[in-house]
This record gives structure tokens, sequence and C-alpha cells, in this order.
């Protein structure tokens, strides 16, 4: 962890409501995002600042529609691993790094190793991921898929 983030920081209910909103529309302006959270404007960037620098806040992005740009086939892979050795889990970890289809990437406990959920346009192209690019790492052994067939909920907001 960086010198800068120190977890867990005390947060009160203005930095809660400013998280909120930020959760809601990081395009607020510092004016806009005062007047809501009920603060100043000078007050509420001082506050986002620390928020910034104890590493509460990360990036600010943009959400882009996976249908609009026909990447709405969600594909949930469990992945289990030849062994478990340092080498292995670091070779996979910068497989999935440099995978841009590959969105989340879980490490979990039980039968698999990694739960991956993997956006890609349509059946072919996971297929092609899944035999031509996946499979063929020296380090995995196997790979279970299972399509989504509706998303019923997503969401990026945390509670706070």
């Amino acid at each position: 962890m960086p010198p800068s983030m120190k977890y867990p920081i005390q947060i009160d209910e203005t930095d809660r409501r400013i998280l909120r909103a930020l959760q809601r529309d990081a395009t607020l302006s510092q004016a806009a995002l005062a007047e809501e959270v009920g603060s100043s404007a000078a007050s509420c960037w001082r506050r986002v600042k620390a928020l910034e620098e104890a590493g509460v806040l990360r990036a600010t992005v943009r959400l882009v529609n996976p249908a609009a740009i026909a990447r709405d086939v969600n594909v949930l892979c469990q992945v289990r691993l030849k062994s478990h050795s340092d080498e292995n889990r670091e070779a996979f970890e910068r497989f999935v790094a440099s995978r841009e289809e590959i969105m989340e990437c879980y490490s979990t406990s039980g039968d698999w190793d990694y739960e991956l959920r993997v956006v890609v346009p349509d059946v072919a192209a996971y297929e092609h991921f899944l035999m031509r690019v996946l499979l063929h790492q020296p380090f995995i052994a196997t790979a279970a898929s299972r399509f989504a067939l509706a998303q019923l909920k997503y969401q990026t907001a945390l509670p706070v």
C-alpha cells in the first residue's frame, strides 16, 4: 500500500454525502457538489483532495453502455491454475492485466482459483478467446464458463 493511503480513515457525514454525490455524478462542479452536500466550495474542495490523498477516491471515469458498442455478452469464467507457484500466479496476473476483454478478476476460495468476468460481442468471440487465448496459456489447467442471460443488477456505487 502506498504511504499516502491510510486505511481506514475517519469519514464524517459530510464526507459520506460527498462520496455518494460523486458516485452518482463525477462531473459535478465543485460549486454544484458543495451545494448538494451543504458545504462551502472551499471546504468541499479540501475534503475531496483529502479523500483522494487517502486513496478513498480513485480515478474519475465515464461508464460506457455495453450494448451501444456491441460488448454486451458477459461470461463468467472460472479458472484453475496448473500449480500455485508464485511464478504461475504472477504470470496469470500479467495475462489478466493484458487482456481488455477481462473486465474483472477475483482470486477465489473453493474448487476454482479465479473467477473472471469476460465481456465480448458474441459467442464466437468468446469461443476464440477461450480456445485460442486463455487455454493456450501454459499456467492454466482448465476453465469453466457460464453465460449471463440477463443483467438484473449492476452498480458501481459503493454503500457509504
